[in-house]
């Protein structure tokens, strides 16, 4: 089988085959080369033809959806429910680039005139800064999001709008899933007149690391573990020539109850807090994992009572190994017992667990009891006095959220706390579970090590597509050398909002 897909394969064939054959690593240099000569064509193309092209791909997946649920749904244990929700969001973060582009306010123009009385003590030059896109990206596909964050997801989409080719090395949690949609990808690029070889799929450990330190790659996005993001990102900033690496590898995305709020609302804070870790079998990367409430409150009480879901199939057997293996190391420490569970299954598939321990014991074991257990398991540590949750805000090392639940009462002493929060993760939750990551404009999803690896980019929302961009400033060029964004007189679709002279203008007109 090509490493990059036949074209006479359908999707319905791949979702009908056995798990594909895996990409020669001697074969990636030629993949490579081929999706350098497509991503210097896909650049040339203006905006609008790029924002055409990712809606063509969007309504191709929309079309073959009978077709890839069902195997995603084979693949992943997941619900046909959950997986058509995710399959809705794939398609419109691609729609949702597509207006991105057709908007061009991420190029984030500038253009200073030449101006011969500069305050600075010498004359300013002509200067047109703009942005470019990076090159090769490969994308290594997440587990726990078939559609969304794999082959068609969020850092494909991206990085095809900000004019870059992608390599995408299929994860082996749902391998016949990722040829199909691969498929229907590549023929929807094809149909819509793109450059061949701009979408590449690679199956392999060691075809994913051959093409991340290839020499014309230029840059790699990854969602999954600590240790397997830790490596890829080691392999990238190693090279020769080192490239960017955007990787999201963990997060405990702790949740701070404030005395008022759990006296208001305890069993309602105690119910949200079982839906939330117990969603998709606690498989999201931002599942709270650890929920600080006061002593003696009723939220306790509630949670001990809790009507917890039975076991439910993990995504894979390693999953399960890998949730009970952490689950178990947390339940033999000191100080740390079971305020709630139910049964797990005899297979050892995991029943919603809820822990419970103190906050003085987690500050004085915070590597051992602060930490990710991926899939449905909870921490809850009480407090005595709320500067216990300052204290342990503190300490923690990088999250992608934190939550806050509070009355109106607290928000004149929470201040501290926020500020502290705001150092360490990347989206701060006000009353609100993190477990739902809007795709937006304003979406942050990253943050501080080891939650991410680059925490000044998301990878959901726009900004993403700043990821896979870099700017190029241009000095004293002629008009006829610059790129139509940076001329003085702009064509119809280069009319984009544009910083110049210091001041917001539009058309040449400032606003």
């Amino acid at each position: 089988m090509s490493t990059h897909l036949s074209t006479t394969q359908t999707p319905a064939s791949a979702a009908t085959s056995t798990a594909p054959a895996e990409t020669a690593p001697d074969a990636v240099p030629e993949l490579v080369a081929a999706a350098v000569v497509a991503g210097q064509r896909w650049a040339a193309t203006t905006r609008a033809e790029r924002a055409r092209v990712l809606d063509a791909v969007a309504d191709a997946l929309d079309a073959a959806g009978d077709d890839l649920v069902p195997l995603a749904m084979a693949e992943s244990h997941l619900a046909e429910g959950r997986l058509r929700g995710e399959l809705q969001r794939t398609t419109f973060q691609l729609r949702l680039f597509g207006d991105v582009l057709r908007d061009g306010g991420y190029l984030d123009v500038r253009v200073d005139h030449a101006d011969p009385d500069w305050p600075m003590g010498a004359p300013r030059p002509d200067l047109r800064r703009t942005q470019v896109p990076l090159g090769p990206v490969v994308v290594f596909g997440a587990v726990n999001f078939p559609f969304a964050f794999s082959v068609a997801g969020g850092d494909t989409a991206s990085a095809l709008a900000a004019g870059c080719p992608v390599l995408l090395k299929a994860h082996p949690g749902h391998p016949r899933l990722s040829v199909a949609t691969a498929e229907v990808v590549r023929q929807a690029l094809s149909a819509a007149g793109a450059p061949d070889d701009l979408l590449t799929l690679l199956v392999g450990d060691e075809a994913g690391r051959a093409a991340l330190t290839d020499p014309g790659v230029q840059a790699g996005a990854f969602t999954g573990s600590t240790a397997g993001g830790r490596t890829l990102f080691d392999l990238a900033t190693s090279r020769p020539v080192p490239i960017p690496f955007f990787g999201e590898l963990g997060s405990v995305n702790p949740v701070f109850v404030t005395r008022a709020a759990a006296e208001a609302r305890g069993p309602e804070i105690a119910a949200q807090a079982v839906a939330s870790f117990t969603l998709g079998v606690g498989q999201f990367c931002t599942k709270p994992g650890v929920l600080l409430v006061p002593a003696g409150s009723s939220v306790l009480d509630a949670l001990r009572t809790s009507q917890l879901p039975g076991p439910a199939p993990m995504l894979s057997e390693r999953m399960v190994e890998g949730h009970n293996r952490v689950r178990h190391e947390l339940e033999d420490l000191p100080h740390v017992g079971v305020l709630a569970r139910a049964e797990d299954s005899d297979d050892g598939t995991p029943a919603p667990t809820i822990l419970l321990t103190d906050v003085a014991s987690l500050l004085a074991d915070v590597e051992e009891l602060f930490r990710e257990c991926f899939g449905p398991t909870l921490l809850v540590a009480t407090y005595t006095a709320e500067d216990d949750l300052l204290a342990l805000a503190q300490t923690i090392d990088g999250q992608l959220t934190a939550s806050v639940f509070g009355e109106d009462s607290d928000v004149t002493g929470l201040g501290e706390l926020v500020a502290v929060l705001a150092t360490r993760a990347g989206r701060l939750l006000w009353n609100g579970w993190p477990t739902g990551v809007s795709v937006t404009y304003a979406q942050q999803h990253g943050g501080p090590y080891p939650a991410t690896t680059a925490p000044s980019t998301t990878s959901v929302g726009t900004a993403a597509i700043f990821r896979f961009l870099r700017p190029v400033a241009f000095q004293g060029f002629p008009q006829g050398l610059l790129p139509a964004e940076l001329r003085d007189e702009l064509d119809e679709g280069h009319d984009l909002p544009r910083l110049e002279d210091g001041r917001l203008a539009l058309r040449g007109r400032q606003l």
